[in-house]
């Protein structure tokens, strides 16, 4: 399978360089390069685009501006120099988020995603032998100890855990409730999908934050700051996790 791809970027050296590593790989054909997003829209209505790399920082339309008007995309590897996109581009259902300078292992990484993608897209489903045994669901609350009663917390209410010696502080939409329960403790009990610790003293709700700036979350009025043991997690999941 030839994966045509289309690369959209302001800066005709970030595109000489998707033009070197396209031509690397023989699954990938590179149909034009582009440098603002009217001129690739005018491509996607002339050409089949399988893949499009797309920068977001561009004069006239951004990429994030494109894909909102954008009816019918292809698939999306976003290619940026600003690393506090990530969460807004992965809801426009990325296949990966790269950083500029774009080492090359990353760039394979990420077109090897798209490859995987689009095979399963085209795989005709295979008839079931026998219906399949009911998924159980996740668990979607925890009780916890406070003020001489036993508490049900939902994990949808959560927006981030604060910890404070040997008490933790949990934010929920309505209220906040502390408990004597360790971070570690915590962890145990919270899904790994929806929670991940930022900092020794802060865990937070993944789909509750609005923005990610350097070295700081905000959800809502709050700020968050990332620790540098936790750093590296967390942007892993910031380039790894999109929606599918």
């Amino acid at each position: 399978m030839t994966i045509r791809c289309l690369a959209v970027d302001d800066e005709p050296l970030a595109l000489d360089i998707i033009e070197s590593y396209v031509s690397k790989l023989p699954f990938l054909k590179l149909v034009k390069t582009c440098s603002s997003a009217t001129e690739a829209m005018q491509v996607l209505q002339e050409e089949q685009i399988d893949l499009m790399f797309l920068d977001i920082e561009m004069p006239e339309l951004t990429g994030i501006q494109f894909l909102n008007i954008l009816k019918n995309q292809p698939l999306i590897i976003f290619t940026t120099a600003y690393p506090n996109y990530a969460l807004e581009g992965f809801n426009h259902d990325a296949v990966d988020y790269l950083l500029k300078p774009i080492p090359y292992d990353r760039f394979l990484k990420a077109v090897t995603k798209a490859q995987e993608r689009l095979q399963r897209s085209q795989k005709a489903p295979e008839v079931p032998v026998a219906a399949p045994a009911p998924a159980v669901p996740e668990q979607e609350f925890m009780f916890v100890k406070a003020d001489y009663k036993t508490v049900r917390v939902e994990f949808s209410d959560i927006l981030w855990i604060e910890g404070l010696k040997d008490y933790i502080i949990i934010q929920t939409k309505n209220q906040k409730i502390i408990t004597l329960l360790s971070m570690n403790k915590a962890m145990e009990k919270l899904p790994e999908s929806k929670f991940i610790r930022v900092h020794r003293s802060f865990i937070v709700a993944l789909h509750k934050i609005d923005s990610i700036e350097k070295s700081r979350i905000r959800i809502g009025n709050k700020e968050i700051p990332i620790g540098e043991v936790y750093k590296d997690h967390f942007m892993h999941w910031v380039e790894e996790n999109n929606i599918q």
